[in-house]
């Protein structure tokens, strides 16, 4: 997990490596490059798949479809890559995720665990 660092949105909060989709990416090949721009990963496209999806309606009442990517298979151990917008990376137990991670990320995870493909949050 990544610990967010002078972004102005939600600094001192631990996520996921993320991003947004750019023109004519599946998700898969976003996250791909997000992992590697994040945290150094190089992980290839069809070695993702897609473990979650979850509608989130957000505090400023905007929704957002957020797709969980899950990477089964990987040798490399990460390394903070975006030093400006992050402070720490970490590994954490799914049992005792910092009480400092995003809401919407806990949840997601949780959702996971359970076998759950789908959720909604903030409804």
């Amino acid at each position: 997990m990544l610990r967010r660092f002078n972004t102005g949105w939600m600094d001192g909060m631990y996520t996921l490596p993320a991003g947004h989709i750019e023109e004519s990416e599946t998700a898969e090949q976003t996250a791909s490059r997000e992992i590697l721009e994040e945290v150094g990963i190089n992980i290839p496209p069809n070695a993702l798949s897609v473990a979650h999806v979850m509608l989130e309606k957000s505090a400023d009442n905007k929704e957002y479809f957020n797709i969980f990517i899950e990477a089964k298979n990987f040798s490399d151990e990460p390394t903070n890559k975006e030093k400006d917008k992050c402070d720490e990376v970490a590994w954490f137990s799914l049992d005792s995720l910092p009480d400092n991670t995003l809401p919407c990320v806990k949840e997601a995870l949780r959702q996971i665990t359970e076998g759950n493909h789908y959720s909604n949050f903030g409804f």
